[in-house]
């Protein structure tokens, strides 16, 4: 008897386990989309196994019943529209459907721009967030590739764009979402700012504009005023919004901005 009640619990605690399983899967289950492979099987009835491609119009052909919508559709809505139908027009009792997503074609991303492997990646899974697209990416290549992320694509019907902080996601303090992608978003990673040096520093040229960064941080980073230049006199050369070239006197702890050209004069004395 203690065998026989041990076997009881075990069979207890598996359904449970399995139960708990079903019931959580669908939070990050796959939604199904056109262009995607799919193989059905349905148990003890191998006629009705069938592996098939989701149409543009988002669903495919199936015998007996015609054909059948699945794209937006979870795996397991998939499988109990199915097993639905099949018991609905009387075909089957108790039909037990499976579907395998064999080949993920339907719900892409495009990541371009300065990342480590440029391409298109699939959502294989729900609510996958901007950060982990980035990741599978290989991520932003170092040094070169700006903090803001552009994110393009569609919402509601209506076309979407939007400039994220990426940085900012993961400060403790950070209220900057890291957004949920959606099908056939687009993801840019543009080049850093930068900014240019001329005249008397040590290292004139190009340079990335960092988070902030003042014009005392720029000229330290340039190696800083030459023997023959002076500090007096500096001027930044600043495109206004209509494109005009301003030329302003910042101060050292002013903050500078992209494509500012700083030159710093030569002594007189």
């Amino acid at each position: 008897m203690k065998w026989m009640r041990s076997l009881a619990q075990g069979l207890l605690a598996l359904w449970m386990f399995t139960a708990g399983l079903a019931h959580a899967a669908p939070q990050g289950e796959y939604v199904l989309g056109s262009g995607d492979i799919i193989k059905i099987q349905v148990y003890q009835n191998p006629d009705l196994s069938l592996e098939t491609r989701i149409l543009e119009g988002g669903g495919f052909s199936y015998p007996l019943l015609g054909t059948v919508k699945v794209a937006g559709l979870t795996v397991s809505q998939a499988e109990k529209k199915l097993a639905d139908a099949l018991r609905d027009g009387n075909f089957l009792k108790q039909p037990q459907v499976s579907v395998l997503v064999t080949q993920i074609r339907g719900n892409l991303v495009s990541v371009l721009g300065l990342v480590g492997r440029p391409g298109r990646y699939p959502l294989d899974q729900a609510n996958i967030k901007l950060s982990e697209i980035i990741a599978q990416a290989g991520g932003m290549v170092t040094g070169s590739a700006s903090d803001t992320v552009v994110l393009m694509g569609a919402r509601d019907g209506k076309p979407f764009r939007k400039e994220i902080d990426f940085a900012a996601i993961f400060e403790s303090n950070a209220n900057v979402d890291d957004p949920v992608l959606q099908n056939e978003d687009i993801v840019y990673v543009d080049r850093a700012p930068i900014i240019y040096f001329y005249g008397e520093v040590q290292r004139p040229g190009a340079m990335r504009l960092e988070r902030d960064m003042t014009l005392m941080q720029a000229l330290a980073a340039s190696g800083g005023i030459n023997q023959r230049g002076t500090e007096k006199g500096i001027r930044v050369n600043r495109r206004d919004a209509s494109g005009k070239v301003q030329v302003l006197t910042l101060g050292m702890q002013d903050k500078l901005q992209k494509d500012d050209v700083v030159y710093v004069r030569e002594s007189l004395f």
